[in-house]
């Protein structure tokens, strides 16, 4: 019961610092609209999603799934705002995954320096970590998989030229969501195709990030 607590915790806390990091890269850019919105704050409340960010993610945690996604409300942005509104929405797409990865990091540098003396205290509270570095880069790596609604379709549209980036973004708006939901759907073996090809990236960042045999 414990393990499933702190991976939910975990969970909402990557999806908070993902959609705040929207909203602020938006704020800075010159759009107002989250922070009018009340999203530029680190109360989960105004960014959970029912399903996305509750639903969703037990299930896959309590049937141990071994890549645990989910979303949560979007943060919403007026184009209008912003000075480059291509460029912009890439930057401030590109901002949610960013600060998982990041936060990943620093969490990776206080779990191996906690681990420094396996006798003291601290290296006893060391695994809790580990749910908490694995929940922010898996959710950075899903959102930058190049198809609508996921950050990585508006990245892919942000620097693709002009003419490509409008018909980039016709086809996966119209598309993308269908796209999204046949990668997940466990059609291989009872293995989706997401599955099998974010598990090789997610090993090789994490055993990066991750001393080797940590679990939890």
């Amino acid at each position: 019961m414990l393990t499933i607590i702190v991976w939910i915790l975990a969970f909402i806390i990557a999806i908070v610092i993902h959609e705040v990091a929207h909203a602020y890269v938006a704020d800075k850019l010159g759009d107002p609209t989250p922070r009018m919105m009340g999203r530029l704050t680190f109360n989960p409340i105004p960014h959970i999603d029912p399903i996305g960010t509750v639903l969703l993610p037990l299930t896959l945690i309590i049937l141990r799934v071994p890549i645990i996604f989910g979303w949560a409300k979007p943060v919403m942005f007026d184009p209008y705002n912003l000075k480059n509104p291509k460029r912009d929405t890439a930057l401030i797409s590109l901002a949610g995954p960013a600060s998982n990865i990041i936060l990943a990091v620093l969490l990776s540098i206080i779990l191996r320096l906690m681990l420094l003396n396996p006798l003291s205290l601290l290296s006893s509270y060391a695994l809790l970590l580990v749910p908490f570095i694995s929940i922010n880069v898996v959710l950075a790596i899903f959102n930058l998989i190049p198809v609508h609604p996921l950050d990585g379709g508006k990245i892919l549209v942000g620097i693709l030229p002009k003419d490509q980036a409008y018909e980039a973004d016709a086809f996966l708006k119209r598309y993308g969501t269908l796209i999204l939901f046949l990668l997940i759907i466990p059609i291989l073996g009872g293995v989706s195709p997401i599955s099998l090809f974010l598990s090789p990236i997610l090993t090789f960042v994490l055993g990066i990030l991750i001393p080797g045999g940590l679990t939890v």
